[in-house]
């Protein structure tokens, strides 16, 4: 049964949103992030105070959407008030493992015993600092410091090996505040 469905949020003080077509811009304390939010029955509109997400005659595709955009603006919204931050853990079981930041390129050398090292190239708008054994990776997008935590993890991926004895790596221990179990 198709019905009206409207979803409204509520702009903090110190945010502005604002919207060009397509094009969903939060400004804060700490930034500005931007999203393309576009669906085909879903209408978004900006006013003072509030973001109303609204679709006449909606089906489960259009509530779908919705609920995705309220969820990616609230997201934007905390983004830009105080920064996502995803802490990951350094394991070096078998070998010494050294673990740098040049710029913008993270690298991994002496994984496994490895001689080239492991490089991966981090994005502008995400910041990682290594402390010790930890490794903190913070921004105001959320996906793309999701993106970065999940890359570093990734960059230490053991093929070819059994994974109960060789447990080498750098894995994620907390996701934007929420410890991993």
């Amino acid at each position: 049964m198709k019905s009206d469905v409207m979803q409204e949020i509520n702009i903090p003080e110190g945010i502005e949103i604002s919207k060009d077509a397509h094009l969903i811009k939060v400004k804060g304390p700490k930034g500005e992030v931007s999203k393309k939010l576009a669906g085909p029955k879903v209408e978004i509109t900006v006013d003072k105070n509030s973001v109303k997400i609204i679709s006449k005659k909606a089906s489960r595709r259009e509530k779908k959407l919705i609920y995705t955009f309220k969820a990616h603006i609230n997201n934007m919204i905390k983004g830009v008030t105080e920064p996502f931050v995803y802490k990951l853990k350094i394991c070096p079981g078998h070998f010494p493992m050294n673990v740098s930041i040049d710029k913008d390129i993270f690298t991994v050398k002496n994984f496994l015993g490895e001689k080239t090292p492991r490089k991966l190239r981090i994005n502008a708008a995400v910041k990682v600092k290594i402390d010790g054994k930890d490794v903190y990776v913070e921004g105001i997008n959320k996906e793309l410091t999701a993106q970065t935590a999940a890359s570093i993890e990734t960059l230490t991926k053991i093929k070819g090996r059994d994974k109960r004895i060789f447990q080498d790596g750098i894995y994620i221990v907390s996701k934007a505040g929420k410890e991993i179990k």
